[in-house]
């Protein structure tokens, strides 16, 4: 596999289509620029992140500390890539109805007999 450079991270845009399938800019989550500091820089973080590109100057450095949660942001990138992590990883909303597997009514071992109403009585006229 070919070494990436910073130079090559910097100019391909950084899109998330799973979490963001229309892009940062229509979201609502991200002001303008915010969603165009994370296209610019989100492949460059995700690179230091990961560690398939080392850290080539101050700024890297910094990044990466940031991403790591070693400092606070103080660049709209860095802010806005904190801003990023937040919204993908944050808990799931639960359902109030619960989950079940096979979307049938939760069950607490009663027999569906307990249910059934021999009581009723049919008026034919």
């Amino acid at each position: 596999m070919a070494k990436v450079t910073r130079e090559q991270l910097l100019n391909s845009a950084f899109n998330d289509p799973r979490n963001y399938p229309y892009g940062f800019a229509r979201s609502g989550d991200f002001s303008i620029s915010e969603s165009q500091a994370l296209s610019q820089y989100g492949r460059l973080i995700s690179a230091l992140v990961s560690g398939q590109l080392s850290c080539a100057n101050e700024e890297d450095e910094n990044l990466l500390a940031v991403a790591q949660g070693e400092k606070s942001p103080s660049t709209v990138v860095e802010r806005a890539w904190v801003k990023y992590q937040s919204r993908i990883n944050r808990p799931k909303a639960g359902s109030i109805y619960g989950t079940n597997r096979n979307n049938s009514p939760a069950s607490d071992d009663s027999d569906e007999s307990d249910f059934i109403d021999d009581d009723v009585v049919m008026d034919e006229d």
